[in-house]
């Protein structure tokens, strides 16, 4: 094994234990402390967890409420991914798409996704487009803003070389522009993957039937905190080993860059 295995393995080890420290914490709470009125143990969250799998709440069990929760964050996402990084090259590499769009961005980018819940069910009704929008919506400035550093960070060296040598505008941006960005897009996915996670937990708890957001929402409107804390525990499951894939791909694809 060598230095980078080992070094990858005491974090995977100290992650455990971390986790570890955690769950004996909260049980000891719940099973010592007037904790355990107002929030369920570990061991019940895990018990209630086990029987969402075979039994449905609502129309699906917890795996079909994963599921829809996914397929939602990825259309929204993809959206903001693909949309957010033309903007953001635009802004960054040309002077005057940046004067143009700029001052727009720099206003629409202080909005949180949550606000534009209620014009996006003037829009578009309850339906799962409202959904869509709203990820949309919480991960496009993210990618904008990253893409759009990655642009103008670009070695001016290197384009002044690339255009003294003849190198076409469209070959230099392709063969220099864009592979010194790809750094910042592939920080700019990890952003917005986060911040999309957050917006379809708000999105479903107020505009849907189905979902982990709407999971949490039924176990409020029930009484059953096991539900809430299950749909937490999920979303945050799911997006730990997104984030984790997220970060693996990037090692891969930017091994030159690696942050």
């Amino acid at each position: 094994m060598n230095k980078k295995q080992t070094k990858k393995m005491t974090a995977l080890i100290y992650g455990a234990m971390g986790i570890a420290l955690f769950l004996v914490v909260w049980q000891t709470a719940v099973a010592a402390t007037d904790f355990g009125k107002i929030f369920p143990g570990p061991l019940k969250v895990l018990t209630g967890f086990f029987q969402a799998v075979i039994t449905p709440i609502g129309k699906c069990r917890i795996q079909g409420h994963v599921a829809i929760s996914l397929w939602r964050v990825l259309v929204g996402y993809s959206l903001s991914a693909v949309l957010g990084t033309m903007v953001g090259l635009l802004m960054g590499a040309s002077r005057l798409c940046k004067a143009i769009i700029n001052p727009i961005f720099t206003m629409i980018k202080p909005i949180p996704g949550i606000a534009w819940i209620p014009i996006a069910i003037l829009w578009f009704g309850t339906g799962n487009t409202t959904i869509y929008f709203i990820i949309f919506v919480g991960g496009f400035s993210q990618m904008v803003m990253n893409t759009m550093a990655g642009a103008e960070n670009v070695n001016t060296e290197l384009v002044g070389v690339a255009g003294v040598l003849g190198l076409k505008k469209n070959r230099t941006f392709i063969s220099i522009v864009l592979p010194a960005t790809i750094p910042y897009i592939f920080a700019g996915l990890q952003i917005s993957l986060s911040t999309s996670w957050m917006a379809v937990l708000a999105a479903e708890m107020i505009t849907a039937t189905s979902g982990c957001g709407w999971l949490i929402l039924s176990g409020m409107q029930t009484g059953n905190m096991v539900n809430n804390v299950i749909g937490m525990v999920s979303i945050g499951v799911v997006g730990l080993i997104l984030a984790i894939l997220m970060r693996d791909a990037e090692r891969r694809l930017c091994a030159w860059k690696e942050r």
